[in-house]
């Protein structure tokens, strides 16, 4: 049996990329990965997804995007990872990393980024309680609070500058006193009176309460002169970069150099028939809802495709 269409990724663009196409009898087959929900599962509370006043909890989110999409004929690969799509001949062939392979004469890839972290076993734990991995999303929880941001790019001082709008007192830490930033986002920040630096520093321990709420960290000289000392704060933001999740694409798929999927006339990808959704194409807002309109086109976009192909 050849599907019609395949999606790769089960975050608000995957989920939004199954629910039009399995309203439109396309009948698609989605894998989940092995984090079904994306990065929003590490999500407590989402406050600024439209239609929920109240806020809702990041992985009840997806599961009611997923339900959403199962109503209507959408399938899940449950717990699978696709390790390569096929592009030799059409229809392609995906192959998930049990070495199972199915057919496809269409393909959306909506498999993300995964936020760089600094490589601290409490990152994750902490991931929602205080620790964030973006600041449009979560700095509105840290209101009169002192937080702590890593980085020293442009998307930490972009971040930094965005959190003086809530919290009290904003400290960048960096593991040195040179800045990949622009000049003009590093002046920003340094003009800002609520920005504060901790520069040759590197965080080595993350401190927190019996419920997991952030109470400091836990600081590294990085001028060989060792030692650490403990900086108290109420939140950690990591801002040093995203990956986007296009490894197991082959060199036929358009990247750029950072390795986000080149999309064209709106979601198509270098390989005809195939196309993008989310994050794992555009680095520049990263928020579910715009993920989910990318689901959207995308579903339109092959959907447009199979039928002048005359397939659906």
């Amino acid at each position: 049996m050849t599907r019609n269409l395949v999606i790769i990724g089960s975050g608000p663009a995957g989920y939004t990329a199954a629910l039009y196409a399995a309203r439109a009898g396309l009948k698609p087959l989605l894998y989940e990965g092995l984090q079904p929900g994306g990065q929003l599962t590490t999500t407590t509370d989402v406050e600024n997804y439209p239609g929920f006043p109240d806020g809702v909890h990041g992985p009840e989110l997806m599961e009611l995007f997923k339900k959403q999409a199962a109503r209507f004929g959408a399938e899940y690969a449950e717990l699978r990872n696709v390790a390569k799509i096929h592009t030799g001949k059409k229809p392609f062939t995906v192959e998930d990393d049990m070495g199972e392979k199915v057919d496809a004469h269409a393909v959306i890839i909506a498999t993300g980024a995964s936020a760089k972290l600094i490589g601290l076993d409490k990152e994750k734990t902490l991931m929602g309680y205080g620790v964030s991995a973006c600041a449009t999303c979560d700095g509105a929880f840290f209101k009169e609070k002192e937080v702590a941001i890593v980085g020293g790019g442009d998307t930490a001082m972009e971040e930094a500058t965005f959190l003086t709008r809530f919290c009290t007192k904003v400290t960048v830490i960096h593991r040195r006193d040179q800045f990949r930033a622009s000049k003009i986002m590093l002046e920003r920040a340094k003009a800002n009176p609520k920005i504060q630096w901790k520069l040759w520093r590197e965080v080595v321990d993350i401190e927190h309460d019996e419920k997991k709420k952030v109470t400091g960290l836990v600081l590294k000289d990085t001028q060989g002169k060792g030692g650490t000392e403990k900086f108290a704060t109420q939140g950690l933001f990591v801002a040093i970069g995203h990956q986007p999740n296009t490894q197991f694409l082959g060199p036929e798929f358009e990247r750029n150099e950072v390795g986000y999927l080149k999309v064209s006339n709106g979601t198509r990808t270098s390989v005809e028939g195939v196309f993008a959704a989310g994050d794992v194409h555009d680095p520049n807002y990263r928020q579910a809802v715009t993920a989910a309109g990318w689901g959207c086109a995308a579903a339109l976009d092959a959907q447009r495709w199979l039928e002048h192909h005359g397939i659906a």
